[in-house]
């Protein structure tokens, strides 16, 4: 069973409204910080290489793809606007400790209760919005 899927089902003739994502990318202004905080902090693990600005992340089926890019400082650190990155968990409260422990940015303290379950949210090293996710 798949909670992201039951709770985003399809339409009632059972048609998917949207394509199906097939990668995410995230435009930084270092790739060697970025890696360090993708890898060291969330745990993913480098899948490829596409030259020296480019790298695929592992994770599930989804790769996170870092994109080093001179632009890429142009985030409004006290803007929400954009896309956020969210990872599902089956225990809200290891993540929270463990991205306390290693110094993420936490944009709240504890977890909040949303729709389909509670979440938290933080930012990368260059602003991006994160969040983890735990389903009821």
């Amino acid at each position: 069973m798949n909670p992201a899927k039951d709770y985003f089902a399809a339409n009632k003739e059972g048609v998917t409204v949207m394509a199906q994502l097939c990668a995410i990318g995230i435009y930084v202004p270092d790739l060697t910080k970025a890696l360090r905080f993708y890898t060291e902090v969330l745990d993913f693990e480098v899948n490829k290489q596409y030259g020296p600005k480019i790298v695929s992340l592992a994770h599930g089926e989804l790769p996170i793809i870092l994109e080093e890019s001179e632009g890429a400082d142009y985030i409004d650190r006290k803007s929400a606007t954009g896309p956020v990155l969210v990872l599902q968990t089956e225990n809200i409260e290891n993540e929270v400790n463990r991205l306390k422990s290693k110094g993420a940015d936490l944009l709240m303290e504890e977890p909040a209760a949303c729709p389909p379950g509670k979440y938290i949210s933080f930012r990368d090293p260059f602003g991006n919005i994160l969040e983890y996710l735990q389903f009821d």
